[in-house]
This record gives C-alpha cells, structure tokens and sequence, in this order.
C-alpha cells in the first residue's frame, strides 16, 4: 500500500460520531491523511482497550495490511474500539508517532500522548485536553456549504426552526410520549410565531417518533427527514438556514454542533437526566448557550467552536515531543 511521509491516521469504528470528531480535528493538522475503519476481533472487542497482547493479532486477517508500517507521524482515535491501535501504535512506532486518542479511554491518560475528553467526563491528566462539547467541522465555511446545498429551504417561512432528534439512551427515553410532547410544544409557539419547523432524524430516532412527528407536522410549513426515503440527508443545510435550533437531549455530538451555529439552541427534557449528561448541560447553560424549549432569547449568540484551539495545542504537543526527541 502506498504511503506518504509524515502522515496523519484517522482510526475509528464505524459509528458515524465517533468519525466527524477524529475526521474533524485531523482537517485541521494539514497533513496527509488516511482514515482506517478497523474492527477488532474477539477477546479484544471485548477488552479494548485493556487487552494489547498480540498487536495485529487483534484484527482480522484481512485488516492487518492497513494497520502496519511505515507507522504515522501521527494517529488519532475516537472510540473505545479504536483505543486499542492508538494505545498500540505508541509502542509499535518506537515513540516516533504521537497518539491521540478522543474521549474516555477507560484508562490511565498516560498510555497515549494526548487525550481529549469533555469536562463532563471528568478525565484527569497532564495530557488531557477538556473541551466543553464533542469536536466538529462547523463553521462559517461548512454552514455556506450546508446553505449551497440545500437552496431550497430559503423558501421556507422564518424563523426557521431546525428540530434535531436523536434517540433513546440509558437514562434518557425517547419514545412517543416524549415525541407528542414535543411536538405539542413546538406547534405551539409555530403558531404564535409563525415559520416554519425542519425535523431531522439520526440512525437512532425510533420510526415512531418520526411518525408522530410527521402527522403533528402535516398542516404547517415544514421539512422532515426520516431517512434515505426522504432524499439526502439536509442536516448541513438545516443548520445553515435555521434560525433557532431546537435538540433532543441525549446527544453530546448534536448539542455540540448545533451550538457552533451561532443561533439560539433549545432543548426539551421531560425527565431527570443521567449525571454525566447532565454536567454537559449545566455547563451550556452557565454559558448561554443552551436554553429551555419555550425560552425568549436574542436572535443570535456566540458560536462553540473548540476544535481548532484544540488541533493547535495537539500540534504545539506534537512539535515539543519531536523536539525531544531530537527530530
């Protein structure tokens, strides 16, 4: 396989999250990248990132060919699985690439050079980097792409209000009383306000929420995406035209883009949430920018952008290791 000098490897999973934040903060290291989907096999599915004897072994037959030298310069993971091949690789390069591994490893942050976990998981270290929310490509640019892509929802009346729904989690129901609720709520102020509302639906929002959403939605102006029977996806461009944002509360990903956008952001919860997710919210909120559902608030409000800051001090890392080492 052809390989170029000084590269950045991406390696995740394949859940879509955990790939918008690895993909996202390696766009902003100018280096050559390459993304590996690895997947390991039993007993170190199991254990990753706990079990690291065997190495290579951990993958099947044919993924070791993605997963060997020449090692990169650098390596970012994101998720638990992917935690096992950054961990490795500190030890498979000699020291020579700088491993990064975002959100909680589970395990002492001293493993890899850098971590990257929010403040609400609580991860301590002299190598940890805490930002408030999850990293994202969103920014001016990418909402004028979003905007590019979808011209038509400029048609739709405003204040446009991009309903974002993710989907049950521990701790957190999303189920059709929660959906009725909501939709009940957002009518309501459809109706003092006018405009229009633009629902949009992740892998993990149950058909039923979707549904009840569609008959609440059917009389009003708006846009709902279910999925793939709906067309492409228009989450860029519901961002890039929303006027308010209106987010389920389980997901720390869309709260996070969402309050990149620069517009209002609301969220609805019903029920107590679990303490970790909790932590996140209080920590928009002290910030402004996160609000309750009915709640007035200006037309605008400063963007959380941190994913740059945060490419910066991984590179400022990067170079002071390479220092070290006399490169």
């Amino acid at each position: 396989m052809l390989r170029q000098p000084g590269e950045c490897w991406v390696i995740t999973d394949a859940a879509a999250g955990n790939q918008r934040q690895a993909l996202a903060l390696a766009g902003r290291m100018q280096m050559p990248m390459r993304h590996l989907v690895l997947e390991p096999r039993a007993p170190w599915s199991w254990l990753a990132p706990r079990l690291s004897l065997g190495g290579r072994l951990a993958l099947p037959v044919a993924q070791r060919p993605l997963f060997a030298p020449p090692w990169p310069a650098l390596a970012i993971g994101c998720g638990r699985a992917a935690s096992l091949f950054t961990r490795l690789l500190r030890r498979l390069s000699g020291g020579d690439c700088h491993t990064v591994q975002i959100l909680d490893p589970r395990l002492d942050p001293a493993l890899w050079d850098s971590v990257i976990a929010p403040q609400h998981d609580r991860v301590v270290g002299a190598n940890v980097l805490q930002p408030i929310g999850s990293l994202h490509s969103v920014d001016e640019a990418w909402l004028a792409d979003g905007r590019d892509a979808c011209p038509a929802l400029a048609e739709l009346p405003q204040p446009r209000v991009g309903v974002l729904l993710g989907g049950a989690r521990r701790g957190i129901p999303m189920d059709a009383s929660y959906a009725a609720q909501l939709a009940a709520r957002l009518l309501a102020r459809q109706r003092a306000e006018g405009g229009s509302l633009l629902a949009i639906a992740s892998r993990r929002t149950p058909t039923a929420v979707m549904e009840i959403l569609r008959e609440a939605l059917a009389h009003t102006p708006h846009l709902l995406w279910a999925g793939r029977d709906d067309g492409r996806n228009p989450y860029p461009g519901v961002l890039g035209w929303a006027d308010r944002l209106v987010v389920t509360p389980d997901s720390v990903n869309m709260l996070s883009e969402a309050c990149a956008v620069g517009c209002p952001v609301h969220t609805f919860v019903n029920a107590p949430l679990p303490p970790r997710i909790a932590r996140f919210h209080q920590a928009l909120r002290e910030r402004g920018l996160l609000h309750e559902l009915d709640a007035r608030t200006a037309a605008t409000q400063p963007p959380l952008r941190e994913t740059a800051a945060i490419a910066s001090a991984v590179l400022a890392r990067m170079q002071a290791q390479q220092a070290r080492r006399g490169d």
